[in-house]
Protein backbone atom coordinates (compact mmCIF):
# COMPACT_ATOMS: atom_id res chain seq x y z
CA UNK A 1 0.00 0.00 0.00
CA UNK A 2 1.34 3.44 -0.94
CA UNK A 3 2.17 5.74 1.97
CA UNK A 4 -0.23 8.41 0.70
CA UNK A 5 -3.12 5.92 0.89
CA UNK A 6 -2.61 5.30 4.64
CA UNK A 7 -4.56 7.59 6.97
CA UNK A 8 -2.29 10.03 8.77
CA UNK A 9 -2.71 8.74 12.33
CA UNK A 10 -1.88 5.22 11.13
CA UNK A 11 1.25 6.56 9.37
CA UNK A 12 2.39 8.15 12.63
CA UNK A 13 1.77 4.96 14.63
CA UNK A 14 3.62 2.87 12.04
CA UNK A 15 6.60 5.21 12.43
CA UNK A 16 6.56 4.76 16.23
CA UNK A 17 6.60 0.94 16.13
CA UNK A 18 9.79 -1.02 15.49
CA UNK A 19 9.77 -3.83 12.91
CA UNK A 20 8.86 -7.35 14.09
CA UNK A 21 7.34 -6.08 17.34
CA UNK A 22 4.47 -7.62 19.26
CA UNK A 23 1.44 -5.33 19.38
CA UNK A 24 -1.86 -5.44 21.27
CA UNK A 25 -4.48 -3.03 19.91
CA UNK A 26 -7.21 -2.15 22.43
CA UNK A 27 -10.34 -1.12 20.57
CA UNK A 28 -8.94 -2.18 17.20
CA UNK A 29 -12.10 -1.45 15.22
CA UNK A 30 -12.18 -3.13 11.82
CA UNK A 31 -8.48 -4.00 12.03
CA UNK A 32 -7.03 -1.59 9.47
CA UNK A 33 -4.11 -0.63 11.73
CA UNK A 34 -3.39 -4.25 12.70
CA UNK A 35 -3.39 -5.24 9.03
CA UNK A 36 -0.94 -2.42 8.21
CA UNK A 37 1.34 -3.44 11.08
CA UNK A 38 1.56 -6.97 9.69
CA UNK A 39 2.19 -5.81 6.12
CA UNK A 40 4.47 -2.84 6.79
CA UNK A 41 6.27 -3.84 10.02
CA UNK A 42 5.99 -7.66 10.02
CA UNK A 43 4.55 -7.30 13.51
CA UNK A 44 2.84 -10.05 15.51
CA UNK A 45 -0.49 -8.51 16.38
CA UNK A 46 -3.56 -9.13 18.47
CA UNK A 47 -6.66 -7.00 18.93
CA UNK A 48 -9.48 -6.57 21.41
CA UNK A 49 -12.77 -5.13 20.16
CA UNK A 50 -16.27 -4.89 21.62
CA UNK A 51 -18.19 -4.35 18.35
CA UNK A 52 -19.12 -7.73 16.82
CA UNK A 53 -19.51 -6.33 13.29
CA UNK A 54 -15.98 -4.89 13.48
CA UNK A 55 -14.69 -8.27 14.68
CA UNK A 56 -16.18 -9.97 11.61
CA UNK A 57 -14.25 -7.50 9.42
CA UNK A 58 -11.05 -8.30 11.34
CA UNK A 59 -11.58 -12.04 10.92
CA UNK A 60 -12.16 -11.54 7.18
CA UNK A 61 -8.68 -9.95 7.06
CA UNK A 62 -7.20 -12.96 8.85
CA UNK A 63 -6.55 -11.05 12.09
CA UNK A 64 -6.42 -12.45 15.62
CA UNK A 65 -9.02 -10.41 17.52
CA UNK A 66 -10.84 -11.20 20.75
CA UNK A 67 -14.30 -9.98 21.63
CA UNK A 68 -13.99 -8.02 24.84
CA UNK A 69 -14.43 -4.77 26.71
CA UNK A 70 -11.10 -3.17 27.62
CA UNK A 71 -12.77 -1.56 30.64
CA UNK A 72 -13.00 -5.03 32.19
CA UNK A 73 -9.20 -5.18 32.39
CA UNK A 74 -6.30 -7.12 30.92
CA UNK A 75 -5.83 -9.71 33.67
CA UNK A 76 -5.33 -12.49 31.10
CA UNK A 77 -2.10 -10.88 29.88
CA UNK A 78 1.15 -11.11 31.82
CA UNK A 79 3.47 -8.18 32.54
CA UNK A 80 5.39 -6.84 29.53
CA UNK A 81 3.92 -9.50 27.24
CA UNK A 82 3.79 -7.02 24.32
CA UNK A 83 6.30 -4.54 22.96
CA UNK A 84 3.49 -2.05 22.33
CA UNK A 85 -0.10 -1.61 23.43
CA UNK A 86 -2.13 0.74 21.22
CA UNK A 87 -5.17 2.79 22.22
CA UNK A 88 -5.88 4.76 19.05
CA UNK A 89 -9.13 6.73 19.07
CA UNK A 90 -10.37 4.65 21.99
CA UNK A 91 -9.08 6.40 25.15
CA UNK A 92 -11.89 8.97 25.09
CA UNK A 93 -14.45 6.14 24.89
CA UNK A 94 -13.17 4.21 27.91
CA UNK A 95 -15.07 4.44 31.18
CA UNK A 96 -12.15 3.77 33.58
CA UNK A 97 -9.17 5.61 32.07
CA UNK A 98 -6.83 5.15 35.06
CA UNK A 99 -7.40 1.40 35.21
CA UNK A 100 -7.06 0.81 31.47
CA UNK A 101 -3.92 2.93 31.10
CA UNK A 102 -2.37 1.30 34.16
CA UNK A 103 -3.12 -2.15 32.70
CA UNK A 104 -1.80 -1.12 29.27
CA UNK A 105 1.46 0.14 30.82
CA UNK A 106 1.79 -3.13 32.74
CA UNK A 107 1.16 -5.36 29.71
CA UNK A 108 3.15 -3.32 27.20
CA UNK A 109 6.73 -2.11 27.32
CA UNK A 110 5.44 1.03 25.60
CA UNK A 111 1.94 2.35 24.99
CA UNK A 112 0.73 4.45 22.05
CA UNK A 113 -2.29 6.64 22.76
CA UNK A 114 -4.10 8.61 20.06
CA UNK A 115 -7.18 10.77 20.69
CA UNK A 116 -9.09 13.69 19.20
CA UNK A 117 -8.09 17.07 20.62
CA UNK A 118 -11.25 18.62 22.00
CA UNK A 119 -9.44 21.98 22.35
CA UNK A 120 -8.89 22.37 18.58
CA UNK A 121 -9.75 25.89 17.44
CA UNK A 122 -12.74 24.75 15.36
CA UNK A 123 -14.28 23.15 18.45
CA UNK A 124 -13.60 26.28 20.48
CA UNK A 125 -15.19 28.52 17.85
CA UNK A 126 -18.30 26.35 17.60
CA UNK A 127 -18.72 26.45 21.37
CA UNK A 128 -18.12 30.23 21.47
CA UNK A 129 -20.26 31.36 18.54
CA UNK A 130 -22.89 28.64 18.26
CA UNK A 131 -23.07 27.63 21.91
CA UNK A 132 -23.35 23.99 20.85
CA UNK A 133 -21.34 20.80 21.20
CA UNK A 134 -18.79 20.90 18.37
CA UNK A 135 -18.93 18.67 15.30
CA UNK A 136 -15.67 18.57 13.32
CA UNK A 137 -13.69 16.18 11.12
CA UNK A 138 -12.02 14.72 14.21
CA UNK A 139 -15.27 14.82 16.22
CA UNK A 140 -17.91 13.82 13.65
CA UNK A 141 -20.72 12.89 16.05
CA UNK A 142 -23.71 14.82 17.34
CA UNK A 143 -23.80 15.02 21.15
CA UNK A 144 -26.58 12.42 21.39
CA UNK A 145 -24.79 9.79 19.30
CA UNK A 146 -21.16 10.22 20.31
CA UNK A 147 -19.27 7.24 21.74
CA UNK A 148 -16.98 9.69 23.55
CA UNK A 149 -17.18 9.74 27.34
CA UNK A 150 -14.17 11.97 28.04
CA UNK A 151 -13.45 15.29 26.36
CA UNK A 152 -9.73 15.84 26.69
CA UNK A 153 -7.18 18.08 25.07
CA UNK A 154 -3.52 17.57 24.26
CA UNK A 155 -2.66 19.75 27.29
CA UNK A 156 -4.98 17.68 29.50
CA UNK A 157 -3.20 14.46 28.53
CA UNK A 158 0.27 15.94 29.09
CA UNK A 159 -0.83 17.11 32.53
CA UNK A 160 -2.33 13.68 33.29
CA UNK A 161 0.98 11.99 32.44
CA UNK A 162 2.86 14.43 34.66
CA UNK A 163 0.50 13.76 37.60
CA UNK A 164 0.67 9.97 37.15
CA UNK A 165 4.48 9.83 36.63
CA UNK A 166 4.06 8.52 33.08
CA UNK A 167 6.96 9.20 30.75
CA UNK A 168 6.07 10.81 27.40
CA UNK A 169 8.78 9.46 25.09
CA UNK A 170 7.42 11.08 21.97
CA UNK A 171 4.37 13.07 20.90
CA UNK A 172 3.07 13.82 17.43
CA UNK A 173 0.19 16.21 16.82
CA UNK A 174 -1.61 16.16 13.50
CA UNK A 175 -4.28 17.97 11.52
CA UNK A 176 -6.26 16.47 8.67
CA UNK A 177 -3.34 16.31 6.23
CA UNK A 178 -0.08 17.01 8.07
CA UNK A 179 1.76 17.20 11.36
CA UNK A 180 1.19 20.28 13.49
CA UNK A 181 4.00 21.65 15.64
CA UNK A 182 2.88 25.25 16.22
CA UNK A 183 0.52 25.58 19.21
CA UNK A 184 -0.68 21.97 18.93
CA UNK A 185 -3.33 22.30 21.65
CA UNK A 186 -4.98 24.94 19.45
CA UNK A 187 -4.25 23.73 15.91
CA UNK A 188 -3.92 19.92 16.07
CA UNK A 189 -7.00 17.76 15.60
CA UNK A 190 -5.36 14.64 17.02
CA UNK A 191 -2.64 13.95 19.57
CA UNK A 192 -0.59 10.75 19.43
CA UNK A 193 1.69 9.90 22.36
CA UNK A 194 4.29 7.18 22.92
CA UNK A 195 4.36 6.64 26.68
CA UNK A 196 6.00 4.35 29.22
CA UNK A 197 6.07 4.00 32.99
CA UNK A 198 8.89 5.86 34.76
Amino acid sequence: MARKDIQLDHQVILDLINPQSTVLDLGCGNGDLLYLLIKEKHARVQGIEIDEQAIYKCVAKGLNVFHGDVDSGLAEFSDKSFDYVVLNQSLQQILHVDKVLSDALRVGRKVIVGFPNFAHYKSRLQMLFLGRTPVTGALPYQWYETPNLHFLSISDFKNYCRLKAINIEQSVCIGQTRRTQFLPNLFAETGIFLISKK
